[in-house]
């Protein structure tokens, strides 16, 4: 009987592990998001990370007419590494690309949404392997 039930505590933790790992850890999707970013700032009570907004533009794809309206998309999106965070902010309102990671839940230390930017591959009037300002 002990034998048997150290078994079924032993499926439930790595089931709970697996879950955890499916849940937080696990990569659903990723990509790339270009536009000009609005918002940047570090907040949050515990770990401090950095929350932003892109507004991405376009052309209204559903209107006949093409070009007769305007609408603009928001990107929210946390990043938690220190470098990437103050590279935004000391850019913010500039047109840039950002790959980002889509997890399936948020954790405090990673910021309070999904997607995570991880990297920047391009700011407006940067050089992308520097960081520094084209001459």
């Amino acid at each position: 009987m002990r034998k048997a039930v150290t078994i079924i505590v032993v499926l439930l933790v790595i089931a709970f592990l697996g879950f955890f790992y499916w849940r937080y850890y696990f990569v659903f999707a990723e990509g790339t998001k270009a536009g000009v970013l609005n918002t940047i700032q570090k907040k949050g009570f515990m770990f401090k990370t950095y929350e932003g907004k892109i507004i991405m533009s376009g052309f209204g794809a559903n209107n006949p007419a093409p070009g007769t309206t305007i609408q603009s998309n928001y990107f929210d999106f946390s990043v938690s590494n220190e470098s990437i965070g103050k590279k935004l902010m000391e850019n913010s309102g500039k047109n840039m690309e950002l790959h980002y990671n889509r997890y399936l839940g948020t954790l405090p230390w990673r910021g309070n949404e999904s997607y995570v930017v991880d990297s920047i591959y391009q700011i407006e009037g940067m050089k992308p392997d520097t960081g520094l300002p084209f001459k």
